[in-house]
């Protein structure tokens, strides 16, 4: 494990945890919700605007920032953190999930993948090496290995993808030559439970400072999730973080959280922002409804996010209906203060001891 890096696990109340991961950037409390910054930028969202909602820690996609504008020109700019200016942690993928759901226009062999750029059609090929080079091109605090996403219901694919995923961490592994980032091993096996628990026990053996599930929330149930995440988080290590990643809806965090995952990364609150939808407790409003035309009311009373505390949702709609860019960036402050303040939210629960109390009220998990 790089030096730079340590979990401490704080307190637990049943499966759900409570800790920091820290890291040469600045600590990450967890549970923790990581706002996308797929091109290196949250939609419509400055930095001081994150830094308004007490993000910790954001995300940044690698096969993006590789077609554009460039690994090799982010790094000779001074890497993500001076190039974005945000001095705190980051977060990239490996660009894995990126060429695997362009699926018409990659080819897949053990070595690694060749596929298309969908800017231009220009051919481009990964390998667990250059996703690694990549990443440390990038710099952020936290980097993932090179994985294959497989549909999750096709039993012999995600055997060999999962073959193809563990032999490809190994190599990851080697690669690595920056000391300051935390490379995460990738855990995967579609929906198939003995599956999943032959990727832990593999990825957990090779110590990485943390882990990460993918393949889920790409066409499964909420109860396959739910299951999946119940098998692999009782063999992924408890001196680790486990970053489920992609999942980023209130009930997903919340069922995550409850699961032992602590950290979460999602564009669906910024994308939902740009459909003209907000998160309440109630579940998604369409803001652009003409119901709320006069309506003198906050997206949602007693919410003490920037968008809530200003605006009315009369003047919301009214962004909306003249198209004024606003609109997004004052639904995304509240899409994302959401999911941020629920993991603060449940993070305190689990120290005091009552998420089971806190989440009670909220149903079903």
């Amino acid at each position: 494990m790089p030096n730079h890096f340590n979990f401490e696990l704080l307190a637990q109340d049943g499966q759900a945890r409570a800790g920091v991961f820290h890291t040469p950037h600045g600590d990450i409390p967890t549970p923790i919700f990581a706002p996308v910054g797929t091109k290196a930028n949250v939609k419509g969202l400055t930095p001081a605007q994150l830094h308004d909602l007490e993000s910790q820690l954001i995300l940044a996609n690698t096969y993006h920032l590789y077609l554009r504008p460039g690994d090799e020109l982010i790094a000779k700019m001074g890497g993500l953190h001076t190039f974005m200016n945000w001095e705190k942690p980051i977060l990239t993928d490996s660009g894995g999930f990126q060429v695997f759901s362009l699926g018409e226009i990659n080819t897949i062999d053990d070595d690694g993948v060749t596929f298309q750029s969908h800017i231009d059609g220009s051919s481009h090929r990964f390998t667990p090496e250059r996703a690694i080079q990549i990443q440390e091109n990038l710099g952020a605090d936290i980097i993932m290995a090179f994985d294959e996403c497989a549909e999750p219901y096709d039993r012999a694919y995600n055997e060999k993808a999962m073959g193809r995923t563990h032999a490809w961490a190994k190599r990851c592994q080697a690669a690595q030559t920056r000391p300051d980032q935390a490379l995460f091993g990738i855990v995967q096996g579609g929906i198939f439970p003995d599956l999943r628990a032959q990727s832990a026990e593999f990825i957990a053996s090779l110590d990485f400072p943390g882990n990460a599930i993918g393949g889920l929330s790409v066409g499964e149930t909420k109860g396959e999730m739910k299951e999946m995440l119940n098998v692999v988080n009782a063999i992924l290590p408890a001196n680790k973080p486990r970053y489920l990643m992609g999942v980023g809806t209130p009930e997903d965090i919340i069922s995550g959280i409850l699961r032992g995952v602590d950290i979460f990364d999602c564009v669906h609150p910024t994308r939902l922002a740009r459909h003209k939808a907000a998160f309440t407790p109630s579940g998604r409003m369409n803001v652009a409804k003409a119901v709320y035309a006069d309506d003198p009311n906050p997206i949602v009373e007693g919410c003490a996010c920037y968008t809530c505390q200003n605006f009315s949702r009369a003047y919301i709609r009214h962004l909306i209906n003249q198209n004024e860019s606003l609109y997004g960036t004052l639904l995304s402050i509240h899409n994302l203060h959401t999911l941020l303040q629920l993991a603060r939210d449940l993070r305190e629960a689990i120290i005091d001891g009552r998420v089971g109390q806190y989440v009670g009220r909220l149903g079903d998990w």
